[in-house]
């Protein structure tokens, strides 16, 4: 069941988020029980690959380059170092990797070339491998899909009607136009949205719908609090209450019963008791590790003590799709034929001269003849 036929309208879903908060939550614990284990969360781990310097105006992204907060900017992170931070998240139990590059969209470039093997390889330590990367067409989520990608990225945000408060430079159809590449390509969606960015209840509905009126809903939604970064235009936004959390994550999984609801950023605002309430809910998967991309985020000591505290266990990966397989990148393979033949050249041109006595011409300078 992937979306839940007794509610299908905006009047039943206002009706079902407003309900009282405890009602709310056993009727998402009867209905996440019946598709999950309730004791199963996933560790996930956020990276970012490519930091700042993004040209889009979302309001609440310090990665803007448009803003002027206190974040610094890296260019992309190296396939070895992103393999380093692979190995250490799944030691610290992490099955399943995202990584994220502030872009608009993705380029058929080098830089590309790269997350391609960063995926393979990421895919290839048996880790789940999640990018967002911005926009992107047919053929790249093709490249990605055979590369190993487990799911892509791409939030709505909030409804359609509010979007426009949020953002101008992407429509609200391309990012359902990315959703729905990633879809033809075979590999699994993962979005979801932000409350607290000003937005009104019916907003948060408006959001929900939109993935019950998709054909395929996505398979992850991930449930975040705005974290209000200085010098953005949401700077001023108050933290919303961890209750509103708690709503958001029952009614998101009373919606879509086989869903990983995943309670994503804003933690850090909310105490044990309040997490405790979200993992009741519906929740089944937290980002762990001491940053989202660029916002704080509890470590990975502090969650461990919560999941003894609470009596959960992380879940395995591929537990609820078979694990890819990576299929050799005919571009990459291409520009590493070119570059060893290049390098080939090279040697063989050092070793000619060097059978021949070539010898460096000596250039003479006014101050050598002096």
């Amino acid at each position: 069941m992937k979306v839940n036929p007794a509610y299908q309208t905006k009047e039943q879903l206002l009706e079902l988020y407003n309900k009282p908060l405890l009602e709310l939550v056993f009727e998402a614990a009867t209905i996440h029980r019946q598709f999950h284990n309730p004791r199963e969360v996933q560790m996930s781990s956020l990276l970012s690959i490519k930091t700042g310097g993004c040209s889009e105006d979302c309001g609440y992204c310090p990665q803007a380059a448009r803003y002027h907060t206190d974040l610094e900017a890296h260019k992309l992170m190296t396939v070895d170092s992103v393999i380093e931070q692979a190995q250490n998240a799944k030691t610290n139990g992490s099955s399943r990797l995202c990584m994220g590059a502030a872009w608009r969209e993705v380029r058929d470039n080098k830089d590309f070339d790269n997350v391609i093997e960063m995926v393979q390889a990421v895919n290839n330590l048996g880790m789940e491998v999640c990018c967002t990367l911005g926009m992107l067409n047919e053929d790249q989520a093709l490249r990605l899909k055979n590369a190993g990608l487990f799911a892509y990225n791409h939030n709505l945000d909030t409804s359609p009607e509010f979007y426009g408060d949020v953002i101008s430079t992407r429509e609200y159809e391309d990012r359902l136009n990315t959703i729905e590449n990633a879809r033809k390509a075979g590999i699994t969606v993962c979005s979801g949205g932000i409350i607290g960015m000003g937005e009104a209840v019916e907003d948060r509905i408006g959001l929900l719908m939109s993935y019950m009126q998709m054909e395929t809903p996505p398979e992850s939604i991930p449930i975040n609090a705005l974290v209000a970064v200085e010098g953005t235009p949401l700077e001023d936004q108050k933290p919303i209450e961890q209750w509103e959390m708690i709503r958001m994550v029952a009614t998101t999984r009373i919606i879509f019963p086989e869903a990983i609801v995943r309670l994503s950023a804003g933690r850090t605002k909310m105490n044990m008791e309040a997490q405790a309430l979200c993992f009741m809910a519906g929740a089944g998967s937290i980002f762990a590790g001491d940053k989202l991309l660029t916002t704080p985020n509890p470590d990975f000591n502090e969650d461990k003590e919560m999941f003894e505290i609470l009596g959960l266990i992380s879940k395995e990966p591929f537990k609820d799709a078979e694990q890819p397989v990576t299929i050799p990148d005919a571009k990459i393979e291409e520009r590493k034929k070119q570059e060893a033949a290049r390098q080939t050249e090279l040697e063989e041109a050092k070793k000619n001269a060097f059978e021949a006595g070539f010898q460096p011409r000596k250039i003479v300078t006014a101050d050598s003849k002096s």
